[in-house]
């Protein structure tokens, strides 16, 4: 019992060294040797980014409901059509008409041309200029005043969500583009139309949301349609920049390292304008004929005991190393 004791005893003590020593090694892949090598600023373009998501929205959406309840007799148009206003969309009956009609079917045909022409059909007319975008009732269906026939959008816009953080950032006619997730290779140039005054909250975030008008309506626009927008905040063509990575960040102010004529390093303040993901404007401090030194940090992998089981004793794995 004792000897079994300290079997335990001993494979507990194996298994937490095991551990202790994994948790080293996976600390130990710090920052290794510096990466330096020497650019020179260039003449460039720079963009101001904010980038959002948005969804394909009709800008008015209008259900046709009928006057009456009554039967669908004909749908003339289908999903898709372009429609004008004043155009006769579809013909109903109401709900006496409709029983009129089918009673004189019963009789012969004389008495439902009879009926046809004495008790007129209800045309269902497009108020607007505009879109077919749902035309899911058939003829022969009975609607209430309550359901709509058909459901038209006048143009098909973009609803953009933006931060609160960013909404500052954004003007009525600013100038975005967008790619739908199903279409990711074409870029589509937008304006934002509108800005909401009221906010929302979206998973504890307060957003606003931001209408955008397309310069052109691509035909693959659907209403429900996922996009990623991009607002251009700033611009500017024909300014000095130079990787963000090259620009240390410190209390009092930006600097970077300059290499002076002797060769040597010096550090030298200067005055940033905007950023996009990987340059930087530079305002004053640098000229395109300075050699700016760019450092970064290279890291590597513990190269001891890589993939080793943390849970065997250390003279297990070098033995089984040894035999492979």
């Amino acid at each position: 019992m004792r000897a079994k004791t300290i079997k335990i005893i001993v494979f507990v003590a194996a298994v937490v060294a095991g551990v202790a020593l994994w948790k080293m090694n996976a600390r130990s892949a710090a920052p290794g040797n510096e990466v330096t090598r020497e650019i020179q600023p260039v003449i460039g373009s720079v963009q101001n980014v904010i980038s959002s998501t948005g969804t394909v929205l009709p800008k008015n959406r209008l259900e046709v409901k009928p006057s009456v309840s009554g039967r669908v007799e004909e749908i003339l148009v289908r999903e898709g059509q372009g429609v004008q206003a004043g155009q006769t969309l579809a013909w109903m009956s109401s709900t006496e008409r409709a029983a009129l009609l089918d009673a004189a079917r019963g009789q012969n045909e004389e008495a439902l041309r009879y009926w046809q022409e004495v008790y007129k059909a209800i045309p269902l007319i497009s108020p607007i200029n505009g879109e077919v975008i749902v035309a899911k009732t058939q003829p022969g269906q009975t609607v209430t005043t309550a359901d709509p026939v058909l459901v038209l959008s006048d143009q098909l816009i973009v609803r953009a969500q933006v931060d609160e953080t960013d909404i500052g950032k954004i003007k009525d006619g600013q100038r975005a583009l967008l790619h739908l997730d199903a279409y990711p290779d074409i870029m589509i140039p937008t304006r934002v139309e509108h800005i909401y005054y009221e906010s929302k909250t979206i998973n504890n975030v307060t957003i606003y949301e931001v209408d955008l008008l397309p310069q052109e309506v691509p035909e693959f626009f659907r209403s429900g349609m996922n996009a990623t927008v991009d607002f251009l905040a700033q611009s500017k063509d024909n300014v000095l920049l130079i990787p963000a990575e090259a620009v240390l960040r410190e209390k009092n102010g930006n600097s970077v390292l300059v290499k002076d004529a002797n060769g040597q390093s010096q550090q030298r303040p200067v005055q940033l304008g905007i950023s996009d993901d990987k340059n930087v404007e530079v305002l004053s401090g640098l000229d395109a004929y300075d050699t700016v030194i760019v450092k970064t940090k290279k890291y590597t992998l513990p190269k001891s005991n890589v993939g080793a089981n943390p849970l065997m004793p250390i003279h297990n794995q070098r033995r089984s190393s040894q035999q492979r």
